[in-house]
């Protein structure tokens, strides 16, 4: 089949690559000509593992595309995917659904024949209404013989090759017959795996992916609120994660205490949810507690840090961080804990020197940050070292030279990937989250 993406942003560019690993022949569009040409070139403008190698071997396959002009690739598309960004309004809070109206109105006047018509962008209940009476308006004179399909995607950073490939499930939003078909045999390829295809409404298929995030935000926030009772009881977090996600109907997944959630997703989808809630009177009290508590939690985590110095004072003294994205095996620093937790170090008067093996937007963010090449330079002369970041690297650290270069041998491990009683034989003060 021949499928044309609009969007070559995290989503767009994943989902283009494994459509055409498929088989499919895709051709990916943005208006950027800087990356468009890049991609052209054999560069990748995001760190996802694989994703380089298989986006170059599908080019070389002549099944992946790469363009500014979308008019020739959504002609001849069977379905042409709306896959741009909906990041949060200034203001308000709702999604920003500029760029996927904007994408619409391109699409319907190109569209030959009938044509399926996909939403991957993360949009707001209705949003597909919206984009099915902007095809019509158009199309009025050509006859608007299109299908608006609604098509979450669910992948995480890290692992999104998986994700799409093996997916726990697909949902299509839509009723018409004829769109259902085209769905199917894009997904083809995941009968063999029997994954579930989900067809439903296209409202529901759209809350569906708001619904997932915001519970899965909701579970990580209440085993942080959880470790902070443990901390005040003597309990350990983990132990309670473990026993809890031993339950079958609570399972083990998103119960790893920290200092709280950030990236793409759960910051603006569980954001947008509240508003959406709102705007049709009906309120989720307890969405709205996540996005307060998570938003307090990340904050709060330089206190930890203060605590934890000798003195309590961070005057003058000098902070290692490890870890600057808001998660390990990508290089996205949207809504990451670090641009919470570094500038409240640095306006209790600490130095901060930070590694990130992928944190290279980071030197915009935090400009007054000086960077590493590696996580025993940011040990270097600290008087304590923070873990923000669970990359695998810094899971095995020599921690006999870490402390021989440390000022004051103080580990902070927001993310609890030692064992307590082999850091402290080591000779460190160490402090992690919900473990006494």
């Amino acid at each position: 089949m021949h499928v044309a993406m609009i969007g070559t942003g995290y989503v767009g560019l994943v989902s283009g690559a494994c459509f055409a690993d498929f088989g499919h022949v895709v051709t990916c569009i943005d208006k950027d000509a800087g990356k468009i040409e890049r991609l052209q070139a054999g560069g990748i403008p995001i760190y996802e593992p694989g994703l380089d190698k298989l986006v170059a071997d599908n080019v070389k396959a002549g099944r992946l595309f790469f363009t500014t002009e979308a008019a020739e690739a959504v002609k001849k598309a069977d379905a042409v995917f709306i896959a741009v960004g909906t990041p949060s309004r200034r203001g308000d809070g709702h999604a920003d659904l500029s760029y996927v109206y904007a994408a619409a109105e391109e699409i319907a006047g190109l569209i030959e024949g009938f044509t399926v018509v996909v939403t991957k962008s993360t949009v707001p209940v209705g949003t597909g209404d919206e984009i099915e009476a902007i095809m019509q308006r158009v199309r009025a004179d050509a006859g608007a013989d299109v299908a608006v399909v609604s098509n979450p995607e669910f992948l995480r950073e890290g692992a999104a090759i998986e994700d799409f490939k093996r997916p726990d499930r697909v949902v299509v939003g839509t009723s018409d017959e004829r769109a259902q078909a085209v769905m199917r045999e894009l997904y083809r390829p995941l009968y063999l795996n029997e994954t579930p295809i989900q067809f439903t409404g296209r409202r529901t298929s759209e809350l569906i992916k708001y619904a997932a995030n915001a519970f899965l935000a909701m579970k990580i926030t209440f085993i942080n609120e959880i470790a902070d009772l443990c901390e005040a009881v003597g309990a350990d977090v983990q132990q309670v994660a473990r026993g809890i996600g031993l339950d079958k109907r609570i399972g083990g997944k998103f119960l790893n205490a920290g200092p709280g959630y950030g990236g793409s997703c759960f910051p603006k989808d569980t954001l947008a949810l509240v508003k959406t809630a709102r705007d049709y009177q009906a309120p989720m009290q307890l969405i709205e507690t996540t996005v307060a508590v998570n938003d307090k939690r990340k904050k709060a985590m330089a206190s930890k840090v203060t605590a934890a110095v000798e003195g309590q004072d961070l005057a003058g003294k000098t902070i290692g961080v490890l870890g600057l994205t808001f998660k390990p095996n990508t290089d996205d620093m949207r809504d990451a804990p670090s641009l919470d937790i570094i500038p409240a170090l640095q306006a209790a008067g600490a130095r901060v020197q930070a590694f990130d093996p992928e944190g290279h937007e980071a030197k915009q963010m935090l400009p007054r940050v000086e960077f590493k090449d590696d996580p025993y330079a940011a040990a270097e002369g600290a008087d304590a070292l923070v873990i923000i970041t669970e990359w695998d690297q810094f899971r095995a650290l020599d921690l006999e030279r870490v402390r021989g270069l440390m000022k004051s041998p103080v580990l902070v491990d927001l993310r609890n990937i030692y064992k307590p009683e082999e850091v402290r034989r080591d000779g460190f003060r160490y402090v992690s989250v919900g473990r006494s």
